[in-house]
């Protein structure tokens, strides 16, 4: 074995020379990748990235070594796991597994054809309309927190609405609206105090605070780029890499001051590390006793309830659990705009089902055929990009764990696509099992490209039943449902009686703490502290670090067998959890348009089912003559619950209609002279084409409602209406 282990560390080592080269050969990439990935959201001339042609040979022949590069070190870290090698040294490898992934995107961003898409243009628009804006701007801001104005609140909401309808009432979910102030126990149990817990450093003169361990890695990434650095200096970096997510407070300052890594903003000395949880702590009530936090997820709150949700369902699976809400993250760099924030919208799902039928699910069959573009894990390990699969074969060759699983990754899929998602800026990535939570099964990311990369909107995870186990052992309660057995079947029961009357005169205010522990006893540790109360007469226990001692007068347990026709499991989970305030931005630049040979006259494409108004009515002039009308058409879209907008603004046609295309309204009814005459009729307008038509006014709500709800077409209304031939003032 060790003999393996050296020959494999030798290729690592080897592998780590050829990494440098790649290294070298993109680090012009690499500084402009930074800039599209993750730089100053204000900086202009921004490209969005269009899908590299994987079929075109002199592209694939510059990758063939990258792609090479990650497969062979794929193939080193598969056998250091088949071979049970020292954590150290798997962990060695998967850190130059991703040092050599980070070469190959790289190369591939610059290989990639551009878009002329300039972020700033986009989000002067955002900014002049209203949709969004750095909350409390008038004090200088907040960094992480953003207002939305008339126009991002109508395009949330209708955003939110088509999740319910997509989801909710099409899958007959039970949705709550859980708290979101949460007592500090529950998030214990839930794994999320341990778990969010992160070192800062601070920038020692201006206070700018950086997550250490962050900057330890991408200081690290550029040293091993640098051409001034040591070989001897690289290899002790490619040493300490895999241990930086392991590392405690000391060490992280240890290694700080070692390579004497600054500020990257400023070149200012930072401070040692200090702990900082990314969880908003509070206090509930006025002693200031309970601890809580502002929730960092909305999906505790549908675990709690689950007895409830399983008991208005009829005690049946499977069934989901829904909740729309805001949760809180403390992040100690927000950036990126609606990206990376401090609060934000979710909308999830827990759907609860018996892991002895998530294999196969009643629903999938409705979906198989639907192909997926799919970035496996074993396609990362091998060098290899995304390829397009039916959910039938990513099942059935293992890529995706289960069928209710592939079942929520298309119904993402549809739904991202109705809202407006650019279908080839749309791909779903595995986790890799070093990303994985320890409890999950299979997990994969919807990702959308954007400006700033390939970024994180929708989670679907197979969670297993790790959330409802965390909260049953905290609470004692049981967290099951029940299945009927094929045959009845005789169990062994261990039950446990507290004689609380004793308990109370010998523990006082202490003896629900010491009740609440031994009801919460499994099995096991029952049948261990009955034999050792029979041998010695007393068991010592210790619930939250308190040590009681129990005696044998205090607790009967008893031992006996049951025949029972069900039994109780933990349902599994499969979680989609949704981004709102990401979906919302990619929506933005997915659908940012110029119309061409203008190229300040903007506007944003938001399909009708999300679009903040559904139409607009506009008077051609101020005339009298044309209020009526004007007022009438108002009143009919009402009735056909048409939002809309009217702008009896001076200025001409032209302008009115851009100034509509800017906020993304998909059709304009213009009244003009023509429609006073009879029969009344008024244009139409479709805000792609900027095609219109003419209908009578008695028609026209009614066309706008089917249209909007994907009733009828644009080519089916113009093949139906004469069209009405206008110059448009601006092009």
């Amino acid at each position: 074995m060790q003999v393996v282990i050296k020959q494999l560390c030798r290729r690592i080592t080897q592998s780590c020379i050829v990494t440098e080269h790649l290294y070298r050969s993109i680090s012009s990439t690499v500084s402009l990748s930074r800039q599209c990935l993750g730089g100053d959201p204000r900086s202009r001339n921004i490209f969005v990235l269009k899908e590299i042609d994987v079929m075109d040979p002199k592209i694939e022949e510059q990758l063939a070594p990258f792609r090479q590069a990650v497969k062979e070190q794929g193939d080193i870290v598969r056998q250091l796991k088949a071979d049970k090698a020292p954590d150290i040294d798997l962990q060695r490898a998967v850190a130059e597994l991703k040092t050599r992934k980070h070469a190959l995107e790289h190369k591939e961003i610059e290989l990639t054809p551009k878009d002329n898409f300039d972020r700033s243009k986009m989000e002067d628009l955002l900014k002049q309309k209203f949709f969004y804006d750095q909350s409390f701007a008038i004090y200088g801001g907040v960094n992480g927190l953003y207002d939305f104005g008339p126009m991002g609140c109508a395009v949330k909401a209708n955003l939110l609405q088509a999740w319910r309808n997509f989801f909710v009432l099409e899958e007959n979910l039970l949705e709550v609206d859980t708290a979101m102030l949460t007592p500090e126990v529950v998030l214990k149990a839930s794994g999320h105090v341990e778990r969010f817990q992160d070192y800062m450093v601070k920038d020692v003169k201006n206070g700018e605070c950086f997550r250490a361990d962050h900057l330890i890695e991408n200081s690290f990434e550029k040293m091993l780029t640098d051409k001034k650095v040591t070989a001897e200096v690289k290899e002790q970096i490619r040493k300490i890499l895999p241990t930086i997510d392991n590392m405690d407070k000391d060490e992280m300052g240890k290694t700080l001051k070692q390579f004497n890594i600054k500020s990257p903003v400023t070149g200012n000395d930072i401070s040692d590390p200090m702990e900082f949880n990314l969880m908003f702590a509070t206090s509930i009530g006025p002693t200031g006793t309970l601890k809580g936090y502002l929730r960092p997820e909305t999906a505790q709150g549908i675990f709690v309830n689950f007895k409830r949700l399983l008991e208005f369902n009829g005690g049946k699976l499977p069934f989901g659990g829904a909740q729309i809400g805001s949760a809180f993250r403390n992040e100690i760099s927000p950036r990126s705009g609606l990206i990376r924030v401090r609060e934000f919208t979710m909308a999830e799902i827990e759907y609860f089902v018996d892991p002895q039928e998530k294999k196969k699910f009643f629903k999938f069959d409705s979906v198989k055929d639907i192909k997926l573009t799919l970035f496996s894990a074993c396609n990362q390990m091998d060098g290899k990009g995304p390829e397009a699969k039916s959910l039938k074969d990513a099942v059935a060759d293992g890529t995706i764990a289960n069928e209710t699983l592939a079942y929520f990754m298309a119904r993402i899929n549809l739904f991202l696509i109705k809202i407006g998602v650019d279908e080839t800026k749309l791909r779903f990535r595995q986790h890799l099992s070093n990303e994985m939570a320890h409890y999950a099964c299979d997990c994969w990311d919807a990702e959308l490209k954007t400006s700033y990369g390939w970024i994180e909107c929708v989670g679907c995870a197979d969670r297993s039943c790790y959330d409802l186990m965390c909260h049953q052992k905290a609470t004692g309660l049981k967290l099951v449902a029940e299945r009927k057995l094929d045959k009845p079947k005789t169990i062994e029961v261990v039950e446990c009686k507290v004689n609380k009357g004793v308990m109370g005169k010998v523990f006082k205010k202490d003896a629900k703490v010491v009740t609440d522990f031994i009801t919460r006893m499994e099995d096991n540790e029952l049948d261990a502290m009955d034999k050792i109360l029979k041998e010695k007469g007393e068991f010592e226990i210790k619930p939250n670090d308190q040590s009681f001692v129990v005696k044998s007068d205090m607790v009967t347990v008893n031992k006996f067998s049951k025949t029972v026709h069900v039994e109780d499991f933990n349902p599994s989970v499969i979680e989609p959890s949704f981004g709102i305030g990401r979906v919302m931005y990619a929506l933005f630049e997915h659908n940012f348009r110029m119309r061409e040979g203008d190229e300040q006259r903007t506007y944003l494409s938001l399909p009708p089912i999300i679009a903040p108004y559904k139409c607009s009515v506009l008077p051609l002039s101020n005339n009298a003559q044309l209020m009526p009308f004007v007022n009438q058409l108002a009143k009919d879209l009402l009735k056909c619950d048409i939002s809309h907008k009217v702008d009896s603004s001076t200025g001409s046609i032209g302008r009115r209609y851009a100034r509509t295309d800017a906020i993304a309204i998909p059709y304009g009814i213009t009244v003009d002279f023509d429609t006073i005459k009879e029969p009344h009729s008024a244009t139409l307008r479709e805000r792609e084409s900027m095609k219109q038509i003419r209908a009578p006014i008695s028609e026209l709500a009614q066309i706008v409602y089917d249209l909007a709800n994907h009733r009828r077409t644009w080519d089916d209304i113009l093949n139906n209406y004469p069209i009405f031939e206008q110059q448009e003032s601006t092009k």
